[in-house]
């Protein structure tokens, strides 16, 4: 971690007009990133936010061409005030504390808002990011093609079964419909695509004066917008009722509508096929974050995250194994 007085050094020298005043760095908790955040706070009570991140992660470096990008088309995020590439430094606005996953305890009335609020968000960058001509294009990951989606798929078999549940590998390789999964990944990878967030739940989503904004988006990449609809109303981090979920997917689809694309017939079993994939991916993360990372909170999240993708595998025919193997757990 680096010094906070390396850190103070840093930002007045960006930011002469804070010299003369008191600085206070609160180093921030952020989920399982390798960056580190920290509030800077100022005594006239003006604060930013500074991140720091390593060179191991490429798409570290690209999160500030990304938040420029987003916020030229309509996209709620954060200000980039500053960025040092060469240390690897972020200062950025502060959007405040409460992210969505903090306003799980308020009534659905309450929470409806805000979620309608994250849903137009999403929705504009589903629909016209993919569509804008940048001067200076950001530089985004891997499109989701077949071989990221088998990834997640061996992600979840290899780090939530195996490593998590003790499956012996062998067994799960052989039934757990590892060829209907390939299927699936291959018919997913022929879809049309637009740009996706990648990691679009709770706590990446930050209320500010009511209205929701993006962060973590630096994986952002080309793939199928039910993907970050099935992030958002599966969050193993907020377990949604069922009539939330349906409601919340129909105001999406209704907006959708509304923007003068009609959903394809297909749009909900493409759904159910993306549920299943982030929920891999989640399972994948909290198995390998948990047991090789060290950070065993992560690994209080797989009872919901699995219960939810139980209920998703009984919508999609073909994969019998997985499921009868699931119930065991």
């Amino acid at each position: 971690m680096p010094a906070v007085s390396h850190l103070i050094a840093k930002t007045v020298t960006r930011f002469p007009r804070f010299a003369r005043q008191e600085i206070i760095v609160h180093p921030l908790e952020k989920g399982g990133s390798d960056r580190k955040f920290y509030r800077i706070a100022v005594s006239d009570h003006h604060s930013l936010i500074l991140a720091k991140y390593g060179q191991q992660r490429e798409e570290n470096r690209h999160y500030v061409a990304i938040a420029r990008f987003l916020g030229g088309i309509g996209v709620r995020v954060p200000e980039i005030y500053f960025h040092d590439d060469e240390e690897g430094l972020i200062w950025m606005e502060d959007l405040g504390d409460r992210d969505l996953w903090s306003y799980r305890g308020e009534p659905w009335p309450v929470r409806r808002e805000l979620y309608y609020s994250a849903l137009d968000q999403v929705l504009t960058l589903h629909t016209r990011a993919h569509l804008a001509t940048p001067i200076e294009p950001p530089q985004l990951q891997a499109e989701f093609n077949a071989e990221l989606y088998r990834w997640e798929q061996n992600y979840f078999l290899e780090n939530c079964l195996v490593r998590h549940f003790g499956l012996d590998a062998d067994e799960v390789e052989e039934k757990c419909d590892r060829d209907r999964l390939a299927e699936i990944a291959t018919h997913l990878a022929s879809l049309p695509r637009c740009f996706v967030h990648r990691d679009f739940q709770s706590q990446n989503i930050v209320i500010k004066d009511d209205v929701a904004c993006f962060i973590d988006f630096q994986g952002m990449r080309p793939g199928l917008p039910q993907y970050d609809l099935a992030s958002l109303l599966y969050d193993p981090y907020v377990r949604l009722p069922q009539h939330e979920r349906e409601e919340l997917l129909h105001y999406y689809l209704a907006a959708l509508a509304d923007s003068g694309q009609a959903p394809a017939a297909d749009f909900a079993a493409i759904y159910d096929l993306c549920a299943m994939q982030r929920l891999m991916q989640a399972l994948g993360a909290y198995g390998f974050l948990g047991h090789v990372k060290d950070r065993s909170h992560f690994l209080e999240h797989i009872p919901a995250a699995l219960a939810s993708l139980r209920e998703v595998l009984a919508r999609i025919p073909g994969l019998n194994g997985l499921r009868a193997r699931l119930a065991t757990l």
